[in-house]
């Protein structure tokens, strides 16, 4: 008969401390945001502008500080926000938080301030008001329409009556192409009939999200947001355009007319300057 402790007695213990030893294993949240951020080529700045969270938050965050945020899910949503600006998958960051502060909180409307969500539009009544005018012109179009097809067969019997036929004096009627939405179709040749004497910048969000920062040649702010893929901006100096592209892969560039041949990878943040003449990244 033994007095002394089984080994498994002993594997409980053995546990607690391989337990122990992956905790202390386990990066901090802050570190691996800032580690992250480096990585993407970042500053605190960069990340500020970006996500509109307050550059002392961003340090506290980092530092693992979590008390600037004001609460758990204040904390939280500054986590998914910081992690999205730069390329992280949120999710193991907030579960890991929910492990260090106790789990997940109780839903609560403080959420959408960190998520953008479309609104969606009141509902409202009929505008009878509209639909009047509408019926109105319906009316005098059909009118002013009737009156001018009552013109054209008087003319045509007219001329039938003096010999010739309808199709004589009737010119061909030339169809006009619709001219193309300006939104949906590149606008090149506007850029390429851009003034000489200034440099035009083209970007276009062609195959996914991109956080775009524009300025001046003083070094004033003219763009600073997120483009939606499909959306485009169009900015124009007398000198330079700076550019910061948060996901470079994502981004068609047109520089005075020219398209931007550069083998930009998804992800890649590219820092670029822009001149009159000839587009030369600086």
């Amino acid at each position: 008969m033994s007095i002394g402790n089984s080994p498994e007695d002993e594997r409980p213990f053995e546990n607690e401390h391989v337990e122990a030893d992956r905790e202390e294993a386990r990066p901090s949240i802050g570190h691996v945001l800032q580690q992250a951020r480096i990585a993407a080529g970042l500053t605190v700045d960069d990340v500020s502008s970006a996500t509109r969270v307050r550059m002392n938050i961003v340090h506290a965050i980092e530092a693992d500080d979590f008390a600037p945020c004001g609460g758990d899910v204040y904390a939280r949503g500054h986590i998914r926000t910081l992690a999205k600006a730069v390329h992280l998958d949120p999710e193991p960051l907030l579960a890991q938080y929910g492990d260090e502060h106790g789990g997940r909180p109780a839903p609560t409307p403080a959420a959408p301030l960190f998520e953008a969500e479309r609104i969606r539009p009141e509902r409202r009544g009929p505008n009878w008001t509209a639909a009047m005018v509408a019926a109105i012109v319906a009316v005098i179009g059909f009118v002013g329409f009737t009156m001018f097809q009552g013109g054209d067969d008087n003319a045509n019997e007219a001329n039938v009556a003096e010999g010739s036929t309808p199709s004589d004096s009737a010119s061909p009627t030339t169809k006009t192409k619709k001219p193309a939405d300006p939104e949906s179709e590149p606008s090149d040749s506007a850029i390429a009939a851009a003034p000489q004497d200034k440099v035009t910048v083209r970007v276009a969000a062609a195959d996914g999200r991109s956080w775009i920062a524009a300025k001046d040649h003083n070094g004033r702010m003219i763009f600073d947001g997120v483009l939606k893929q499909g959306d485009t901006k169009t900015f124009q100096d007398s000198s330079k355009v700076h550019l910061v592209l948060g996901d470079a892969g994502a981004i068609d560039l047109f520089v005075n007319g020219k398209k931007i041949e550069e083998d930009f990878q998804p992800g890649s943040v590219e820092r670029l300057t822009y001149t009159k003449g000839d587009p030369q990244a600086g």
